[in-house]
């Protein structure tokens, strides 16, 4: 079950292993992603850290991580490709795993019809 956050980012769990990655809301906003600036893997990263930031045609937009912990994997398809976040938000476009410090964060975060109702807010 996926997780959100109200900044628009996304987190999957797997036993002790978060995905993460931004919304199909936050990509619609953004417009053509040309460049993901990855972050390097075995950083350790606390929960409301900037990930890494996400350049489109129209701006840069800081990615924060939802959870803390270490990054296990950075998604290097989106060096090559970082349009992959566009067609595949929230599947194949997920940026980083994370081996998670503190499973309980993942309490505090959104559900999909929380975060939904945050969307038709904006």
């Amino acid at each position: 079950m996926k997780k959100y956050t109200s900044s628009h980012e996304w987190v999957e769990v797997d036993g002790k292993i978060a995905t993460i990655g931004i919304t199909d809301h936050a990509q619609e906003k953004l417009g053509d992603i040309v460049y993901v600036d990855l972050p390097a893997v075995d950083t350790d990263i606390s929960k409301g850290d900037t990930l890494c930031s996400v350049e489109s045609v129209k701006a840069a937009s800081d990615v924060f991580s939802p959870v803390s912990g270490t990054i296990t994997e950075s998604n290097s398809e989106l060096d090559g490709t970082p349009e992959t976040i566009n067609s595949s938000a929230e599947a194949d476009g997920w940026i980083v795993r994370i081996s998670l410090s503190d499973p309980s964060e993942i309490d505090s975060l959104l559900s999909r019809e929380e975060y939904e109702k945050i969307c038709e807010e904006e």
